[in-house]
């Protein structure tokens, strides 16, 4: 059986690749240990500076394997369902912390359907491409189940209450032009060069100042919980920790010198 998760780590950029595309890259079991095994292993490791979450063949990620629901349906009694479902949903949901609190940036590159699971995973990295030909739905609505995977967390802070409303209540498709219209992506693509636009972005991260990044994406996402007081703490002791690096000296040595910065540290 083909592994449900490629993992490729060159030139610091780690590219995990969900590996289902007869299923659409749904996902499994397997995939989520695999990734939250991953993550575990390398959030301090120097030589992945960049994380880049992709979709084997035609498709980013078409959400849960819901043909296999049917057999729980039929096998389970309903309070066995309930079990079943809401440890399984607490695993995926590690994953997508994992994701959020990784010090690596994580990209994904969206090709085709990216629904249910998939439109969390677009949300829960921290920057977003996609191909023309992608595609979102929520779905959840259309198999009588709520969303899981943290869409009813990020999804309002992305596209504003009503508009998360809407998404999440009707389920309907909605294509890339108008997911970065809303916020949910950063930018579109032309299909043939995701890819190379993807790799370019994942250079960008790797040769930034590491130490930055990571005090970057940490103060971004505390701020969606933050009062103001503590946030301005956490500018100013991220501030005074980046200042003891070796990136800081050559930012600011750069920045005078009229050059553009060689950054390196790991």
């Amino acid at each position: 059986m083909a592994d449900h998760l490629l993992i490729d780590i060159a030139d610091g950029v780690a590219t995990l690749t969900m590996n289902r595309p007869e299923m659409r890259n749904a996902l499994s079991e397997e995939m989520r240990e695999t990734m939250s095994a991953f993550l575990d292993a390398h959030r301090d490791d120097p030589d992945v500076r960049c994380i880049v979450l992709k979709g084997a063949g035609s498709h980013f990620m078409a959400g849960g394997d819901v043909k296999s629901f049917a057999e729980f349906a039929q096998e389970m009694t309903p309070v066995e369902r309930r079990t079943y479902f809401e440890k399984r949903i607490h695993n995926g949901h590690r994953m997508i912390l994992q994701l959020r609190d990784q010090p690596q940036p994580v990209i994904s590159a969206i090709r085709g359907a990216a629904a249910g699971f998939g439109v969390s995973l677009a949300l829960a990295a921290d920057l977003s491409l996609a191909a023309e030909d992608a595609f979102f739905t929520l779905a959840y609505v259309h198999i009588g189940t709520s969303p899981d995977g943290s869409s009813s967390y990020f999804l309002p802070r992305a596209v504003g209450l009503k508009k998360a409303m809407e998404i999440a209540l009707l389920g309907d498709r909605f294509d890339a032009a108008e997911a970065a219209r809303l916020g949910l992506i950063n930018r579109v693509v032309a299909t043939a060069d995701l890819d190379g636009e993807v790799d370019k972005l994942a250079r960008r991260l790797v040769n930034g100042p590491a130490t930055a990044l990571k005090n970057i994406k940490r103060l971004v996402h505390a701020s969606l919980e933050n009062d103001v007081d503590r946030q301005l703490r956490m500018e100013a002791e991220t501030f005074a920790a980046c200042s003891m690096t070796a990136d800081w000296a050559e930012g600011v040595t750069a920045f005078t010198e009229k050059r553009k910065p060689a950054f390196g540290e790991g």
